[in-house]
Order: structure tokens, then C-alpha cells, then sequence
């Protein structure tokens, strides 16, 4: 495959990183209103002004690609390039007050997934991944761990909450450790190898969009519960590569939620 410019690449990280900017005037702010969509989840302020930002500075650059976001319509393209954003992914915990949440910008063109990102403004920490070019986490190279079995390894996810029973119990029965350091930031946990695998059992395209490229690039790998590498499955599982096939097979045929 051909690797990804890197102007591309630093355009988004920078983009990415401005949009988390424009969040931070929200957190932990007494002005913050919470609104409820129809599916019953919080959107705030932040996370429309943080989309819209993102989308004016890609329409403004590359008015022929696509654009797919969480807050607002999708917008058509010819360039055969899409732009898949989540502006606060996480915004439970942004309206907590809990510094977790993250910025998710990914690009897909006609080879696949191209660039991944995945930034933490509340704690100063962005990982990124180009296709061809490798991953980084504040400029320095991320890489998976090397642990080879699931037992004694850690298994994160967004929330416990929403998992089925059986699959609640195939995990407590893995050996594995369980936390719930969600969202963007459990994926770029995995990426760059301070835990070893992150699973939703439910996402959208957007939760997931940049984490095909980033576990590619640090070494991993990123699937739907079927085994698909797709962030359009519907699921999402992201190892280090080692312990992959493992959790798959303990999910394997098990209710997803």
C-alpha cells in the first residue's frame, strides 16, 4: 500500500489538537449546557463547536472529500477521500469533569484506512498513525506490548454496563485484569502498549474510525468481534496482535450486549 503524505498526517494532528483546544473552554465550566439526542445520549457545546471547527477546516482545504461526523450530516465527495469525525468521544466523561475524553479524527481513501487520531486535550497527550509512516505518541514512536497471553494481561472498555452476561463472564473467566479506561483513551492505551487489549462490544463508526491504522502502525491489530478488520463492524476489539486471536475466540458465538 502507499504510505499516507506526512504534510496530511501533521495537518490532522494539528487540527485534531485545536479542536481539542476549543473543548477545554467547556470543561469543568459552570456554562456547560447538556442536551439529550433521540438515542438518549449527551451532546454539549463543546462537542458541536468542536465538530463544526474540524469541518470548516477540512472544507475550507479539500472541498471535494467526503465528511462522515457524529453531530452533524454527512457530506458527500468526489475526491474518493473521507474525513470520519467524533469531536468528544467520551462525553459522559467530559461532563464528569473526568479528563479521558478524546478528539478522533480519522481519514480513509481509495487504499483503506490512512490516518488516525486519537487526542487527549485534558491530559496533553495525542497518539497519531499514518499509513506507511508508523505511530507516535507526542512525536515519539508507540509500539503494542509483547504480552503473548491473555491470562495476566489488561482488557479495557468503555463501560461493563452494556456487555452481555456471557460475555461478562467469558472475560472474568480469562484471567485477565478488567478496567474501564474508556473511550479513545483505552485505544491509545493499547497503542502504545500500557495495556493490552481494548474491547466494545457496540461502537459506531466514528468511536472506532482511527484505531484500523493506529494499531497497524504501532504493531497491533484492531478487528470487529467477527474478526473483520473493519471499524464498520459495529464492535470493535484492539490488541497487540498476540493475544488477538484469543479474546475472539472467547467471545466467539456469545451475545454482544
Amino acid at each position: 500500500m502507499t504510505s499516507i503524505d506526512a504534510s496530511l498526517l501533521d495537518l490532522a494532528v494539528d487540527m485534531v489538537r485545536e479542536a481539542g483546544e476549543l473543548t477545554l473552554t467547556w470543561f469543568r465550566s459552570g456554562s456547560m449546557e447538556i442536551e439529550r439526542k433521540s438515542d438518549g445520549t449527551p451532546v454539549t457545546q463543546a462537542d458541536k463547536a468542536a465538530e463544526r471547527f474540524l469541518r470548516e477546516q477540512i472544507q475550507g482545504r479539500f472541498p471535494d472529500d467526503a465528511i462522515i461526523g457524529e453531530e452533524e450530516g454527512d457530506v458527500a465527495g468526489s475526491s474518493g477521500r473521507t474525513w470520519i469525525i467524533d469531536p468528544i468521544d467520551g462525553t459522559k466523561a467530559f461532563t464528569h469533569g473526568v479528563p479521558l475524553y478524546t478528539n478522533l479524527l480519522a481519514v480513509d481513501d481509495g487504499e483503506g484506512p490512512a490516518i488516525g487520531v486519537i487526542n487527549m486535550p485534558a491530559l496533553g497527550e495525542t497518539v497519531w498513525a499514518g499509513r506507511g509512516l508508523g505511530c507516535f505518541a507526542n512525536g515519539e514512536a508507540a509500539r503494542v506490548s509483547g504480552r503473548a497471553k491473555v491470562a495476566g494481561s489488561y482488557l479495557s472498555t468503555c463501560g461493563f454496563d452494556y456487555w452481555s452476561d456471557a460475555m461478562m463472564h467469558a472475560a472474568r473467566q480469562s484471567g485477565a485484569a478488567l478496567r474501564t479506561w474508556g473511550d479513545g483513551y483505552g485505544y491509545a492505551l493499547v497503542a502504545t502498549g500500557r495495556i493490552d487489549a481494548m474491547c466494545d462490544p457496540s461502537v459506531a463508526l466514528w468511536d472506532v474510525a482511527p484505531m484500523p491504522i493506529i494499531l497497524a502502525e504501532a504493531g497491533g491489530r484492531f478487528t470487529d468481534l467477527d474478526g473483520l478488520e473493519t471499524a464498520a463492524g459495529g464492535s470493535g476489539l484492539a490488541t497487540n496482535g498476540l493475544v488477538h486471536d484469543e479474546w475472539l475466540g472467547r467471545f466467539a458465538g456469545l451475545p454482544r450486549s
